[in-house]
């Protein structure tokens, strides 16, 4: 069963036709994944395809190389989506795809739950559009200023927002490791989204929680705001290694001009 609400989509076309921009969108792309120095294989995938505005990154669960599979099915099932006449139109083939993902995973192993977060930045003229499950992230770097565009969806994130503790602790914190929702674990999958106009100069970072974690929100604005966009994940993966590397470490930057 579709989790997009429709009457959001109608509102994103009404204001998506009153604007009349077609934002002239030139991207680069840079990407980096890295097995860390603790877990045996890399369970996190990615995907990127600037021709069609599409960018992701799944960490895939379920141990050995279960988590592998799971984030591969992500992947795959995203591989020959075409953006469609409009963005509502979009956005639906591309719930759908994540939900063949969903039942996939489900079906993948009888008696084990095998999923994965996913986290994706889709471009459809003006506007920006951020659809996730689990507690992979995306970042916007604008003017100088860090915002997350995802909530996590574990216990932790309930924690935050209930102001108990700061979302630096949050992502830190034990229960963080607890998902509330993701590819593959429900019966139904919980896709949230959202979107946001997007600018000439604008940085998106897609990362999984094995390249976050590292770093505390300040650290990440800084970065972004310093590094060459072709230096930027670079320069993170080896600080997350050097801090431990205790999960694979993905990310994906894409630059805005």
């Amino acid at each position: 069963m579709p989790q997009i609400n429709p009457d959001y989509l109608k509102d994103i076309e009404n204001d998506l036709a009153r604007s009349k921009l077609e934002f002239p969108c030139v991207f680069q792309t840079y990407s980096k994944t890295h097995v860390g120095l603790v877990r045996d294989n890399n369970e996190d995938a990615l995907y990127t395809e600037e021709q069609k505005g599409l960018w992701l990154v799944a960490d895939g669960m379920g141990g050995h190389s279960k988590g592998e599979q799971a984030s591969a099915a992500v992947v795959d099932n995203l591989r020959s989506f075409t953006p469609m006449e409009t963005l509502s139109e979009s956005i639906k083939d591309l719930e759908t795809r994540f939900i063949l993902a969903n039942n996939t995973c489900r079906n993948m192993y009888l008696k084990k739950t095998v999923g994965s977060t996913v986290a994706a930045l889709f471009v459809y003229q003006s506007l920006a559009t951020f659809l996730w499950a689990g507690d992979s992230r995306i970042y916007r770097f604008r003017n100088g200023t860090l915002a997350l565009m995802t909530e996590d969806h574990n216990l932790a994130q309930e924690q935050f927002r209930r102001g108990e503790i700061s979302q630096d602790e949050a992502q830190r914190m034990p229960s963080a490791n607890i998902l509330t929702r993701a590819i593959g674990i429900h019966q139904n999958l919980g896709l949230e989204m959202h979107c946001a106009a997007i600018k000439s100069g604008d940085r998106y970072l897609i990362c999984s929680d094995g390249l976050y974690r590292e770093f505390l929100l300040s650290e990440v604005q800084d970065i972004l705001g310093t590094e060459e966009a072709e230096d930027v994940l670079k320069k993170m993966t080896e600080e997350a290694l050097e801090r431990g590397g205790k999960d694979n470490i993905t990310g994906v930057l894409v630059q805005v001009s």
